[in-house]
Formats: structure tokens, sequence, C-alpha cells
């Protein structure tokens, strides 16, 4: 089984290294000047680390095969796995990456989106989903927000506080219900407060 433990990022300086997105919980024992990775896209690698370090919170690579921030610019975005005879159930709750992207999002029976993306973050993970308006979402994933997650029914379960889905709409707020339509109330009677 192939297991993605990093995705590439942008250049650091002009001998190479690139800062990496890490989606593993042991870096120290992943990251070892030596290790071998798998490379999607294919025909990107297969890539050694030659040196590992960080810089504040963000981890930097060299490879063996990335001589110069060139080289580097065209690796940006690349995913690197390991392969890896692990169970995947380890009796740890959690989740990769690959096993969550292309999931539906749902909310009760309502399909608002796909899961596009993992955000490890160091605070709490985030999923990435788009909403059916091609729009990005970002959901804390939580418990409370995520009860549910079920690869073999395709989906993730939400329970969104209110507001959530509408933080990155770009459409003005208004907590007070619209009045200029005549307003009916809900039992259409007309009647106002």
């Amino acid at each position: 089984m192939q297991l993605q433990v990093a995705r590439i990022g942008k250049p650091h300086g002009i001998r190479g290294e690139v800062t990496v997105q890490v989606l593993t919980d042991a870096p120290e024992a992943r990251f070892v000047p030596g290790t071998e990775f798998l490379v999607e896209p294919a025909r990107l690698g297969p890539l050694t680390v030659s040196s590992a370090r960080w810089n504040k919170d963000i981890l930097l690579l060299g490879f063996e095969q990335v001589a110069d921030r060139n080289r580097a610019e065209e690796i940006r975005g690349a995913k690197l796995f390991v392969e890896t005879e692990e169970l995947q159930d380890d009796g740890e709750e959690g989740w990769y990456e690959h096993e969550l992207v292309g999931l539906e999002a749902r909310v009760g029976s309502q399909v608002v989106g796909k899961v596009t993306a993992l955000n490890t973050m160091p605070a709490q993970d985030l999923l990435v989903i788009e909403g059916a308006d091609g729009k990005e979402i970002l959901v804390p994933f939580v418990e409370e927000i995520v009860p549910e997650v079920n690869p073999d029914g395709g989906y993730v379960l939400l329970v969104p506080p209110p507001g959530l889905f509408e933080l990155n709409s770009d459409e003005p707020k208004s907590d007070e219900p619209k009045s200029d339509d005549g307003g009916a109330g809900r039992d259409g009677d007309g009647a106002r407060a």
C-alpha cells in the first residue's frame, strides 16, 4: 500500500531545497537522508532525501535529484508517497488525505460538495470542500462537525455550526430578515410584531 506523507511546496533558496506540507505524525522518522519517495506525478520521481531541516514550523527538504531552484520549481505541488506494509487500522482514529479526497460532503441527506483536500494544521486539521457553486469551504475536521467518515459509502457527514458555509461567501451578511417583499410570515398571514 502507498501512503502519502507530504506535498511539496515552494522552493527555498537557490540550492534546490523545498518547503513541504507534512502529512505524517512522524516526520523525524519519515524524512531522513537516504529515504526514497515515490512521487505523483510519477514523471517527477522517485526522489531521494539528501537533507532535512526545520525552519521554525516549516520542514525544508533537499533531494539528490534536485540541484537548483529551477528544478525545485518543477516539482512544486508533487505528492510524496512511501510503500508501507502497515495495516490501515492500527487502533488509532485518523484519516489520510487519499482516503478522504473525492468523498461527497453531506449535511443530512443533502450533498453540499466534495472533499478536495485535507490541510493538516498545528491546532486542528481542515477539510477542504468544493461547494456546488465551485467555492472552497474550509471545515474543521473535528468530531463535533464531522461526526461520520464513510469511505465505503463515499461520503463524510457534516454538522456545520451556523454560518460555516457563509464564511467564504462574498455576499454581505445581515442578521435582520428582509422586509421589502411585502413579507408574509411563515404561516402566510402577513402579520407583523
